[in-house]
């Protein structure tokens, strides 16, 4: 039948970006053909092409070439010479619109550098020289093959390691105080042993880690999947008959890997947040939460903040004590005591102690003995405002974003606002910038970041021009860290119930976004 042997005949046989000389820099065969031959038919392609006149294609004998101009290079698409030209042009377009998803700018060293990328994408829009169904979200589902179970896991996975390093220095720190005290009084040092092995006196630091690891880790025998991490053997933690100090060092250099591997920004919270070096046996957490949805024509749609006051007493000695709070807020924050502590003698001294001062605080335990929360639609309570004001102009859109910090005793550290941006449009031309710029062309967004903004450094700007309406720039999302808190609460002092005496206390002040948005 000839018909159907026409059908046959009209195949899409590689698609290529090359240079305007036809020097090939990503190329996909989708039927087979030697490097030479491809290499050949790129070389020619340039050749063809007859300068002044403007086309979108070329032929020769054998084949077709469907391209279309791309800055200082060329998508081409080679083709049979029977191909149906306008589907092969509808083709074309989904690969040119393929290659900004992945490269930021259109020239050879950013296609080098995303060729694999490019290539995994080039096979969803073709297979054996056929044209899939499929669109450019589509495309970017496929290829990302994203996985929430994996996500899940992975992050159990580094919960429990991190606990189990925790509790593997706590363990050892422990171990060595016991036999330093032991060698003080002048007693024979206790022995440690792991894996039924016998006791010996005066043990290495990594018997005592040995031990602490095998206790933490045995209740946790959950089956995990294998972790395509290179030539590197799985961890099993109930694995049996492998050498101790194997087992000791597979753990600690994937706790490592995995530690490190954690985002940049985690690394600057941890910096931030970090708690005082000097813990005294009194500390107190004081934390707040903030959940704000503005309008992006103005207006504060909601804004709720929630704080509390966590206690923690390391030595039972300190148990019976009263800590004094100094509250200069002035915005009607609603405060709560716990059900232990006399209510009577916070509102009249602002002092917090139990109902019975003869009895301790909690010992080793955070204890919650104040919280507070303040809800309001009042504007002048932003901490911080962030005005978006995209303008089109033309096929394209010029956004203007700002930010101003209203409340100027605040310290916000490691603040990004995130921007969506339309997809298949490629990298956003960023104008005049306050800080830097990351572009994530994966999940279509623009985050701008900023290390710090306080009273030196109260506002800044952010231009930028990219294809799209102005509804696709919002919502905007903001998150930052702070060790200074929004309300003016703080402990000033800290006095036992007997005599009265001053006792010595830290404190950690965190004050983080639950949620900040401008729809």
């Amino acid at each position: 039948m000839p018909g159907s042997h026409a059908a046959l005949l009209q195949v899409l046989l590689a698609a290529a970006v090359c240079t305007k000389a036809g020097k090939a820099i990503v190329s996909r065969q989708f039927v087979e053909m030697t490097r030479t031959r491809i290499e050949g038919l790129l070389a020619a392609f340039p050749k063809l092409m007859n300068t002044g006149k403007q086309h979108t294609f070329v032929e020769t004998e054998s084949v077709r070439y469907v391209y279309q101009p791309m800055e200082k290079l060329y998508m081409v698409l080679i083709t049979t010479k029977n191909s149906n030209i306008l589907e092969d042009l509808e083709t074309l377009r989904l690969f040119s619109r393929v290659i900004p998803e992945y490269c930021r700018a259109l020239e050879e060293n950013e296609i080098s550098e995303h060729c694999f990328d490019l290539i995994f994408a080039f096979d969803e829009i073709v297979a054996l020289g056929y044209r899939e169904n499929v669109n450019l979200a589509q495309i970017r589902t496929f290829t990302e093959m994203d996985s929430h179970e994996e996500k899940v896991f992975r992050a159990v996975r580094e919960t429990q390691e991190r606990e189990a390093k925790a509790e593997m220095r706590r363990k050892a720190k422990e171990l060595q105080q016991a036999r330093r005290d032991a060698e003080r009084h002048g007693k024979k040092a206790p022995g440690f042993g792991g894996f039924g092995s016998s006791a010996v006196s005066g043990g290495t630091t990594t018997a005592m880690i040995t031990e602490t690891i095998i206790e933490t880790e045995k209740p946790k025998v959950a089956p995990a999947p294998a972790r395509p991490s290179g030539p590197s053997k799985a961890l099993k933690l109930g694995a049996k008959g492998k050498e101790v100090d194997n087992f000791v060092d597979k753990l600690k250099s994937e706790g490592e890997n995995i530690m490190t591997s954690v985002g940049k920004r985690s690394a600057e919270a941890a910096k931030v947040l970090a708690p005082p070096v000097n813990m005294e046996s009194v500390h107190m957490k004081i934390e707040e939460k903030i959940s704000l949805t503005c309008g992006r024509d103005g207006g504060l749609q909601n804004m709720e903040l929630h704080g509390m006051i966590m206690l923690h007493i390391s030595d039972e000695k300190f148990a019976r004590i009263r800590l004094h709070v100094e509250n200069e807020d002035k915005r009607g924050v609603q405060l709560q005591t716990h059900p232990n502590v006399d209510k009577k003698l916070f509102t009249t001294e602002s002092q917090i102690g139990l109902k019975n001062p003869e009895k301790s605080f909690p010992i080793n335990s955070d204890v919650g003995v104040l919280k507070w929360r303040l809800q309001t639609t009042e504007e002048s309570f932003i901490p911080l405002t962030i005005n978006c004001w995209p303008s089109e102009s033309g096929n394209s859109c010029d956004v203007n974003i700002e930010y101003e910090l209203q409340e100027e005793s605040l310290e916000l550290n490691d603040v990004i606002i995130t921007i969506p941006l339309p997809s298949g449009v490629g990298a956003p031309v960023i104008g005049e910038i306050d800080g830097e710029y990351r572009h994530d062309s994966r999940r279509n967004l623009l985050e701008w970041c900023l290390p710090v903004i306080d009273a030196k450094n109260k506002s800044g700007s952010l231009e930028f021009s990219i294809a799209g309406q102005p509804n696709d720039f919002f919502p905007v999302q903001v998150s930052f860290i702070s060790k200074k808190n929004y309300c003016n609460i703080q402990v000033t002092k800290v006095t036992q119930v007997d005599g009265n005496s001053p006792v010595r206390f830290s404190t950690e002040t965190t004050f983080l976004v639950d949620k900040y948005e401008i729809l």
